[in-house]
């Protein structure tokens, strides 16, 4: 093999081994996700919506698609089987350490009741649901 094919070859791996990282350890580079699709909302997601909006879009941003300020919601990481209902209401009560991204840690949002949370996860569920994330 020659020292031209041997650097062709070498640079194809790391490409590879960069999308590979990117792909598999989210950072700020992923913090939106473009044309979250909403769907037709229940009653109880509709309710939660309102209080997303209220609560929750200044960092975690319109349809939970994420800002500079806060990740997504409607990304894999917050699939129902990693992240269960039951984390929707410890990080609102007791905040959140950051492991997943570097936006920082999330500091308690007060005044939620713990319905009020489970009506914001039946939002970011269906949310996710519709956009693929199950």
């Amino acid at each position: 093999m020659t020292s031209k094919a041997i650097s062709f070859v070498v640079l194809a791996l790391a490409i590879v081994a960069f999308l590979a990282i990117r792909a598999f350890v989210p950072g700020n580079g992923d913090a939106r996700i473009a044309d979250v699709k909403v769907p037709e909302l229940s009653s109880d997601a509709q309710t939660g919506r309102a209080l997303f909006e209220e609560n929750c879009v200044a960092c975690h941003g319109e349809s939970a698609a994420g800002t500079e300020a806060g990740p997504p919601l409607v990304h894999a990481v917050y699939a129902p089987e990693h992240h269960s209902d039951q984390a929707f209401q410890l990080a609102v009560a007791r905040g959140v350490t950051a492991h997943h991204w570097s936006f920082g840690n999330m500091a308690p949002v007060e005044g939620l009741s713990q319905t009020e949370v489970d009506k914001i996860a039946v939002y970011v569920r269906a949310l996710q649901r519709a956009n693929g994330i199950m």
